[in-house]
């Protein structure tokens, strides 16, 4: 069977003084997959754009502001993630600089400044407590990683770094 991911990008917005990440809470639907979850800003990558593009645009769309410096952290591969069983393979980031001043809300929820070292004290998806250590760290290489869901929870993790 072909592997056919749905391609996305998270991003983890830094606070001009290095401390705090920009999370949204994802609380405004009840439909949502990820509802009562923290999480990174991101989405699906459109037709006609590379991956930077759609993680900027993705910002801009979810945060209001605009990406001036980014890095790319790593990759995540996340079979069997989708509401449905899809595969999903993100592009994760870290802005750290940007322009603008993020709105408290958007459609999905409420946007807020965390602490990093706050981050593991916040509800999340349990998969996410496992890479979030590898966006922060001071080692410059990206990692790679694959991280297989199934019925909503993580099966397994490992990763790689180049």
């Amino acid at each position: 069977m072909p592997y056919t991911p749905i391609v996305a990008t998270l991003g983890y917005v830094l606070s001009p003084d290095g401390r705090s990440v920009l999370m949204i809470h994802r609380n405004a639907r009840q439909d949502d997959q990820h509802l009562g979850k923290y999480n990174g800003l991101g989405g699906k990558m459109e037709p006609g754009e590379d991956i930077a593009a759609c993680m900027r645009r993705e910002i801009r769309e979810e945060a209001g502001i605009e990406c001036l410096e980014m890095s790319l952290r790593g990759t995540l591969n996340w079979p069997g993630f989708g509401k449905n069983g899809e595969d999903w393979l993100s592009f994760i980031f870290v802005v750290t600089r940007f322009e603008g001043e993020p709105p408290a809300t958007n459609a999905e929820g409420s946007l807020e400044w965390v602490p990093i070292e706050g981050l593991d004290d916040l509800p999340m998806w349990e998969g996410d407590k496992n890479f979030l250590p590898l966006v922060f760290d001071e080692d410059p290489r990206p990692f790679h990683g694959v991280m297989p869901y199934q019925d909503g929870h993580m099966v397994s993790w490992n990763y790689t770094r180049l």
